[in-house]
C-alpha cells in the first residue's frame, strides 16, 4: 500500500515489510525486515530519517543506495548495470517515469517501478514482489531504445544485479562450497570492508556453488537471530556479493546482491532489443535459518504444479548393477524391491546403444539392441506387473565422440571450430541451443516415453562446461545463457506433451540445484555419494532451500560406493528416511534379516511421509559438530519426527540436556523411539531413563521440559541414529 502522508510504498506479508521511497530519479529501499507496524507516522519517521551524513572528503550530499545504484548517486561500489558500446554508454542515467503498487489481499503485493536512461540508451524495470510467506523477489530488465537498423553499436552487457541494503548488525556472512560427493559445504566469517564474491563461472551453478548467501546478527544459527538470505532461481552462472565501505550503503551498511555471470559479448543488445534477468530470491527471518527454511519451503509447496501426490519409493539401478545390464539379473532386483515395498523402479545409464562404458554413446539415445534384444519392454512390464511406476536415465545435454550422432554432425560439439575441448568424463556438450540438436534430443526422449509410457526421468548432466561458444552464423559466441534457456524449454515440452510426467534433475549429483531448474523439474539428486555420513550434512544443508520431498535420497550398500565407509543399515536407513526416500544397493545379494529391517524402514517411510513431505523442518544447534538433531514438525506442532545422528566420537562422555527445536512448550507430548530400522549403537553401558521407556510404548514428557529444559540424549557410538516420533497429547 501507499502511505498517504509519507508518499513511501510498503509491502506486507508474514511479519515482513519491504518499503520503498519512490521519489528521487530513482526509488530506493528504506526498509526490509521486520514489519515496523502501522502506527501513524512510522514510515514518515522513516524516510525522515533515511539521509545519512555528509562526509569529509566525500560528494557535497548525502549519498543514497538507490534500487539501479550508479555513480550518479555517490556509489562507488558494485553497480546494478554494467556494461558499453563500444566504449560508450558506461555512465547510466536511469529517471523514474512510473511507480506503481499492487497490494494482495493475502499478504505482500507488487511494486511495478519504470524509468528511462536517455544517457546510456535504456528502458529499465524493476518488479519488486512479496508474496504471503515474507519472500521477496527483484525481476529487473533493459530495454535498448531507439530504432533497430540505425547502425547503433551493440550495447555488451557485462551484468545486472539486484542489490538490497543490509543493517550494521549484520556481520556474519554463511554461504557454500564443495565438490563432488561433497556438495553444500558451509563456510562462515565476518564481514569486512570490501566485496565477498562468488561466482558459479562452470556452465551451471556447480557442486561449489554459493546456493544461499546467508548474512546474520552475531552467532546466527538455525533457530536464533536475525538472517537475511539471497538466492539467484538460475541454472546457468552466477554472481553472488556481500559488499560493504567504509561510508556505508545509503543510512545502512553493507549491500547484498546476485545477477546472472555473464561472458564478454554474450548479450549485445541492439536497439530494441531486450535482457530480463534470473528473478533474484530474497528472504529474512527473525527465526535465524530455520525461519529462512520456512518462508522458502512454504514459497515452493504453494506451486500450482508443486508434486501433491505421496512420493513414491524410488529404487535406481545404479550402484546395484552399473553397466552390466541383463533382463533376468533386473528382473530378479525388480522382484525383490516389490517384496521389500519399493514403488517406483528407475533403469538408470547403460541401456543405449553402445554404452558399455562411460566412453560412449551419449546422444544416440536408442535402446542397445545387443543388450536388449526386445528392448526395454520386457522389463518395463516386468516393473509394471508388480504395481511399480518405470522411470528411464538420460543425459541429453551432452556428447560423446564416440557416437554416431558426433561422428555425423561433428559440429553440434559445443566449443570452437579449432576442435573439441578437454573432455571431462570422457564426454563433451551437445549444443542444444541449435535448433537441429534440440529437435533431435527432444525427439528421441519423447518417443521412448511415449513408447513405454515412462513416468519418470533421471535427467543428469555430468561435466561443467568449458568454452562454451556456439558456432554461429557471424562467428563464435558465449552460449551458456541460450544453453540454459534452452534446457527449460525442453523440460518444459516434455512435460507438456507428456501430462505427469515427472524429472528429476541430477548433475553429477548436487551440480545443479537452484529454484529456476525446480520450475521445470520434480525432484533433485542431492549428491551421487549416498555414504550416511557424508549424505547427512548435505541434505541438511540442501534442506535450507529444497524442501524434503523434492531432495533424492537413497539406501547405499554397507561399503559406500564414492568414500569406500562401512557403516551400519541402520545409520544407512536413518539417514535415506527424511527425504524423497530411495534404495540404490543391490537387494539380491541382501540376507533375510536385513530385507526384513529394509521392508520395516519402507513401511515407515510410507507412514511417515505425509508429515515428512507438508511440516517444517527444524534443527537443533549444538555445540558438538559431530551430532546432529534434525526432522521435520507438523504445522500445528502437533507431530514431529526428529532424527539424533553422530557421525564422530564424542569429546564429552555425557550429551547432556538437548532442547528439542519447534515444539509447543505449552503442550504435552508422547515420545517414541521407533525401532523399525534397527538399534543404534551406544557409547555408554544404559541409556538415560527415558530412552528406554520410549523404546516401549513411550513416555510423556512435557513441552517445556523438551523445548526449554532439553533431553538428556544418549552418547551414540559414530555412525549411529536413533529416530524420534512425537505426539501431541490432547
Amino acid at each position: 500500500m501507499a502511505d498517504e502522508n509519507s508518499g513511501v510504498l510498503t509491502l506486507r506479508a508474514a511479519g515482513v515489510a519491504l518499503v520503498v521511497d519512490p521519489a528521487g530519479p530513482v526509488p530506493t529501499v528504506l526498509h526490509w525486515g521486520a514489519d515496523l507496524g502501522t502506527r501513524a507516522g512510522v514510515l514518515d519517521d522513516l524516510r525522515r530519517t533515511s539521509a545519512p551524513a555528509v562526509l569529509n572528503n566525500a560528494p557535497d550530499v548525502p549519498r543514497r543506495l538507490t534500487l539501479w545504484p550508479t555513480e550518479r548517486d555517490g556509489w562507488v561500489g558494485t553497480p546494478a548495470q554494467s556494461g558499453h558500446a563500444l566504449g560508450t554508454s558506461t555512465a547510466p542515467r536511469p529517471e523514474v517515469t512510473a511507480c506503481t503498487i499492487d497490494p494482495d489481499p493475502a499478504g505482500g503485493g507488487r511494486i511495478w517501478i519504470v524509468m528511462d536512461d536517455g544517457v546510456a540508451g535504456f528502458r529499465d524495470e524493476v518488479a519488486l514482489a512479496l508474496d504471503p510467506y515474507g519472500v521477496l523477489t527483484i525481476d529487473m530488465a533493459i530495454e535498448r531504445t531507439g530504432q533497430p537498423d540505425t547502425g547503433a553499436a551493440p550495447y555488451a552487457l557485462a551484468g545486472l544485479r539486484a542489490l538490497v541494503p543490509l543493517p550494521d548488525r549484520a556481520t556474519e556472512v554463511l554461504d557454500f562450497t564443495g565438490k563432488w560427493c561433497r556438495e553444500r559445504a558451509p563456510q562462515r566469517g565476518e564481514i569486512r570492508d570490501g566485496t565477498h564474491t562468488r561466482r558459479a563461472h562452470r556452465g551451471k551453478p556447480g557442486h561449489d556453488s554459493p546456493f544461499l548467501m546467508a548474512v546474520g546478527t552475531p552467532g546466527f544459527g538455525f533457530g536464533t537471530g536475525e538472517v537475511w538470505a539471497a538466492h539467484l532461481a538460475w541454472s546457468g552462472e552466477a554472481e553472488y556479493l556481500l559488499e560493504r565501505l567504509p561510508e556505508g550503503a545509503g543510512a545502512l551498511s553493507a549491500v547484498l546482491g546476485v545477477g546472472e555471470l555473464l561472458h564478454p559479448g554474450e548479450v549485445l543488445l541492439g536497439p530494441g532489443e531486450r535482457y530480463e534477468a534470473p528473478t533474484a530470491v530474497l528472504t529474512w527471518s527473525a527465526e535465524g535459518l530455520d525461519g529462512v527454511a520456512d518462508r522458502l519451503h512454504r514459497r515452493l509447496r504453494a506451486r500450482p504444479g508443486h508434486p501433491s501426490s505421496p512420493r513414491p519409493l524410488v529404487l535406481n539401478t545404479w550402484e546395484a548393477v552399473y553397466f552390466d545390464h541383463d533382463l533376468a539379473t533386473l528382473t530378479r532386483l525388480v522382484e525383490r524391491a516389490a517384496e521389500v515395498g519399493v514403488e517406483r523402479v528407475v533403469l538408470d545409464d547403460g541401456w543405449f546403444q553402445g554404452r558399455r562404458a562411460d566412453d560412449a554413446g551419449l546422444g544416440d539415445w536408442t535402446v542397445d539392441r545387443a543388450v536388449w534384444p526386445q528392448g526395454l519392454a520386457p522389463l518395463v512390464q516386468v516393473v509394471r506387473s508388480h504395481g511399480m511406476q518405470f522411470g528411464l536415465w538420460f543425459e541429453p545435454e551432452m556428447i560423446s565422440l564416440d557416437s554416431d550422432l558426433a561422428r555425423a554432425h561433428p559440429d553440434w560439439v559445443l566449443g570452437p571450430a579449432a576442435g573439441p575441448g578437454l573432455p571431462a568424463r570422457q564426454q563433451h556438450v551437445l549444443d542444444i541451443a541449435r535448433p537441429e540438436a534440440f529437435v533431435h534430443v527432444l525427439e528421441r526422449i519423447s518417443d521412448l516415453v511415449a513408447e513405454h509410457a515412462i513416468d519418470y526421468l533421471k535427467w543428469d548432466h555430468n561435466r561443467d562446461l568449458l568454452e562454451a561458444v556456439g558456432r554461429r552464423p557471424g562467428g563464435e559466441r558465449p552460449v551458456v545463457r541460450e544453453q540454459t534457456i534452452a534446457l527449460y524449454r525442453m523440460l518444459d515440452e516434455l512435460r507438456r506433451r507428456h501430462p505427469g510426467l515427472e524429472i528429476e534433475t541430477c548433475s553429477g549429483g548436487g551440480g545443479r540445484i537452484d529454484l529456476g531448474i525446480l520450475e521445470h523439474t520434480d525432484r533433485v539428486w542431492a549428491s551421487d555419494c549416498n555414504d550416511p555420513v557424508e549424505r547427512t550434512q548435505i541434505e541438511r544443508w540442501t534442506r535450507l532451500l529444497v524442501t524434503p520431498e523434492l531432495i533424492g535420497s537413497h539406501l547405499g550398500a554397507a561399503r559406500s560406493h564414492t568414500t569406500s565407509r562401512v557403516s551400519d543399515l541402520s545409520y544407512r536407513l536413518a539417514a535415506s528416511l527424511t527425504g524423497h526416500a530411495g534404495i540404490e544397493m543391490d537387494l539380491t545379494t541382501a540376507d533375510p534379516g536385513d530385507l526384513g529391517i529394509i521392508r520395516g524402514w519402507a513401511g515407515l517411510y510410507k507412514e511417515l511421509r505425509p508429515l515428512l513431505h507438508s511440516g517444517r523442518v527444524v534443527n537443533a544447534d549444538l555445540a558438538d559438530e559431530h551430532a546432529t538433531l534434525t526432522g521435520v514438525i507438523a504445522r500445528d506442532g502437533g507431530r514431529a519426527v526428529l532424527v539424533w545422528s553422530r557421525s564422530a566420537t564424542s569429546g564429552r562422555g555425557q550429551s547432556g540436556r538437548v532442547r528439542l527445536p519447534g515444539l509447543d512448550p505449552q503442550a504435552r507430548y508422547l515420545v517414541r523411539l521407533r525401532t523399525e530400522i534397527g538399534t543404534a549403537s551406544r557409547h555408554q553401558t544404559h541409556d538415560p531413563v527415558w530412552v528406554s521407556q520410549a523404546a516401549g510404548p513411550g513416555v510423556e514428557i512435557d513441552g517445556a521440559v523438551l523445548t526449554v529444559a532439553g533431553l538428556p540424549m544418549p552418547t551414540l557410538n559414530p555412525q549411529q541414529a536413533m529416530v524420534l516420533d512425537l505426539r501431541r497429547i490432547p
